[in-house]
């Protein structure tokens, strides 16, 4: 069977997206496949080409000022390149977001996301998680606490650093990557059957 292969491309201004980001990866090599993180602000020539040869491409980026960084618009922008030749098409895409606040208008970044990934004609993957810490049996330790479906959503007090990020954020995101690099398995094991 053919490993999947999951990029994440993300920008983490501070060090807590990046906890975000290595969660995922995480997760998703669990899962069994094969993960390059890339950080958006220090793209390279090669890295562009990972992102190009990967089953799944994972956006990440702390929502600042209601929608995703400066630097991660500057990567979309420069994403256009492979959008001309579409070079990102029939792809998986799935993403994560940081901010201060519970909510911080985190699913407008996500939407984001999924915006460019339509663009690129890729297939969104959502969390597949049921919203926690919704009733008084649950608690901010329970998976996906901040209720959110479209993708992995964490929330660091503005005053403390990366070893700040909550543990149940954490592994959210690893749920999200496992999820990701499962649809990949299962769309490549498709592919392969109906080009049978």
């Amino acid at each position: 069977m053919t490993t999947p292969v999951v990029s994440i491309a993300y920008h983490s201004g501070y060090g807590h997206t990046a906890v975000i980001a290595e969660a995922v990866r995480d997760g998703a090599a669990a899962a069994g496949a094969t993960v390059h993180l890339i950080k958006v602000d220090e793209i390279d020539e090669a890295q562009w080409e990972l992102l190009d040869g990967s089953d799944a491409i994972v956006f990440g980026s702390p929502t600042y000022m209601g929608t995703a960084s400066g630097a991660f618009h500057k990567f979309a922008e420069d994403s256009s390149k492979r959008w001309f030749t579409d070079a990102w098409k029939n792809k998986l895409a799935a993403g994560f977001s940081n901010s201060g606040s519970k909510s911080g208008d985190k699913l407008h970044t996500l939407q984001y996301f999924a915006t460019l990934a339509a663009q690129h004609g890729m297939h969104w993957v959502n969390l597949g998680l049921k919203p926690g810490w919704n009733s008084t049996e649950g608690s901010e330790d329970d998976l996906n606490r901040l209720g959110f479906f479209f993708g992995a959503a964490a929330q660091t007090n503005s005053d403390e650093g990366p070893e700040g990020v909550h543990k149940a954020d954490i592994a959210t995101a690893q749920h999200l990557g496992g999820r990701v690099a499962e649809t990949a398995r299962t769309f490549i094991a498709g592919r392969a059957a109906v080009a049978a």
